[in-house]
């Protein structure tokens, strides 16, 4: 019989049966729907009541884990700290400690393969000093502490390396670093440090020599590593390269000679210089910096 246009009769129907809708196999068992596979995802479980979490423990303020307490004080990063604690390089009130995870409290005292260590980190600060800062708050109760031009740099108690009068200028390192402290502030120094000094008169020739060669002020032996005239400027202006941060012992070598001191500026401290550091400015040291310091 012929279905064609116009004919008001219904086709039978031979359409398969639509998606969503599901089969029944020879067993009488139902199949995963044709959505389902075309999707990929599983019908939605019913959700389980699930036990609560039970509350976490508060934790206490002043401990902190043994590995964080090192790595604070800045003696090797927390991954290293592991390595030391592991190998019994770590004793915790006199007692080894081995390990991993133990807690400490922040008055505990911790001692590090041979060191005492605290947990503050160490920061390292680089002044350019100005005139009229002391080091001192016994040389001049009028004069302003150096302290208070590096106070916002940051809350660590901060210390300067060597002393410097309220006329000094020049390179000043701070640090709470103590065995850094003691290092640049021995007699016997390996760091060399760099002065320029302007004097009343012009220093002559045979003097400069003289320096040069060494020479002994009451009773001690100073050892000068190079002085000469700065380039472009008058004789009064000297260049002297010393191992120490006493500013004193540059003073005392000027007026051995009978001249006079009108200015002592330290342009090199152990490497560091004042570029890019203008007057009464400080800065952080670089990682490097501090490595390479720590390397003299």
């Amino acid at each position: 019989m012929s279905y064609g246009k116009g004919n008001n009769k219904k086709r039978p129907s031979t359409d398969k049966p639509k998606s969503g809708v599901k089969k029944t196999s020879a067993a009488g068992k139902s199949t995963i729907k044709k959505d389902d596979k075309k999707t990929g995802f599983p019908r939605p479980k019913p959700a389980l009541d699930k036990k609560p979490k039970a509350p976490k423990k508060p934790a206490n303020p002043d401990e902190i884990r043994l590995n964080k307490y090192i790595a604070n004080s800045g003696v090797c990063s927390r991954r290293d700290a592991d390595i030391y604690i592991q190998s019994g390089n770590v004793k915790v009130n006199g007692e080894v400690v081995t390990e991993m995870g133990y807690k400490v409290q922040l008055n505990d005292v911790v001692n590090f393969d041979g060191s005492l260590i605290t947990p503050e980190k160490k920061e390292y600060v680089l002044l350019n000093k100005p005139k009229g800062f002391t080091t001192s708050k016994e040389e001049d109760i009028n004069s302003n502490n150096v302290l208070d031009l590096v106070r916002g740099a940051t809350r660590a108690k901060l210390q300067a390396v060597g002393r410097m009068d309220k006329t000094t200028t020049g390179l000043l390192l701070f640090t709470n670093d103590t065995d850094m402290i003691r290092k640049f502030t021995i007699p016997n120094q390996r760091s060399s440090k760099v002065y320029q000094v302007s004097l009343d008169k012009n220093l002559k020739y045979e003097d400069l020599e003289k320096i040069a060669g060494g020479l002994t002020i009451d009773g001690h032996r100073v050892y000068v590593e190079e002085v000469s005239y700065i380039e472009d400027q008058p004789k009064s202006e000297i260049g002297i390269k010393m191992k120490t941060s006493n500013v004193k012992v540059v003073r005392s070598i000027f007026e051995h000679f009978k001249y006079d001191v009108l200015k002592v500026d330290r342009v090199v401290f152990a490497g560091l210089t004042k570029k890019n550091l203008p007057r009464g400015n400080w800065r952080f040291l670089t990682e490097q910096e501090i490595i390479n310091l720590r390397n003299i």
